[in-house]
């Protein structure tokens, strides 16, 4: 549609140019960023469509959609045009697609390095600005049984219950655990809590005859394995 046309609602647009048309005669893989963001809109303001305004929405996150699904229903609301009801669609929406990714992960994925782990818990908490802690189960060959949150905590750190821990892999008779938690500073060394944390859980696993096969830290971006380190 030519910008320089006087603003027009969408409903007057030609059928082609509409956004759900589009999407369901051409396809969603037709759509651009802002098409699908309006889409959830359903509306503009008196002087924008909901393309321009989702495309100023894209534009304060420099069109990135990871950045945008860090921001809160309330961060939204900061932006004209988005009251409550437009920031939480959008904010469920993207964080129904980060489920979905997660839900993919864990169902097909075996676990045979460190970067299989950090795939699975650097997309759940990497970006958080508080620390969580999580154990994942696995069985004999390595395969995702379940994930689960045991702890969450300040920005400086939260506190993991070694009992719930094995309760939680007895439940998934489960043969072996792996451990993650987030850095929100973004630095990746282990305190000296993380590491004793992490012997006492190995210890307390064994007994049970499970193994702890691995504790990864993570960031947004990367990620610290105790196992690939030496330090299990």
């Amino acid at each position: 549609m030519n910008t320089d046309e006087p603003y027009r609602p969408i409903k007057e647009w030609n059928e082609d140019d509409r956004p759900r048309e589009k999407f369901l005669n051409k396809g969603r893989s037709s759509l651009s960023k802002a098409e699908l963001i309006a889409i959830l809109l359903r509306s503009g303001t008196r002087q924008e469509s909901a393309i321009d305004l989702a495309r100023r929405i894209l534009n304060t996150v420099d069109s990135d959609l990871i950045e945008l699904g860090k921001l809160k229903p309330d961060a939204l609301q900061k932006i004209n045009g988005i009251g409550p009801t437009k920031a939480v669609t959008i904010a469920a929406a993207l964080e129904l697609g980060r489920r979905r990714q997660e839900a993919e992960l864990v169902k097909k994925q075996q676990i045979t390095s460190s970067k299989d782990i950090f795939q699975v818990f650097g997309t759940k908490i990497g970006d958080l600005l508080h620390e969580e802690f999580w154990v994942m189960t696995v069985n004999r060959n390595n395969r995702i049984l379940g994930t689960r949150m045991i702890s969450s905590g300040g920005i400086t750190g939260t506190v993991a219950d070694v009992r719930m821990i094995l309760r939680y892999c007895l439940e998934m008779n489960a043969t072996g655990l792996i451990l993650s938690h987030n850095h929100p500073s973004g630095n990746l060394k282990p305190s000296e809590q993380d590491l004793k944390l992490t012997h006492s859980i190995k210890q307390a696993a064994g007994w049970m005859d499970i193994e702890l096969l691995d504790h990864v830290i993570v960031t947004e971006t990367a990620y610290f394995s105790f196992a690939d380190e030496g330090k299990l």
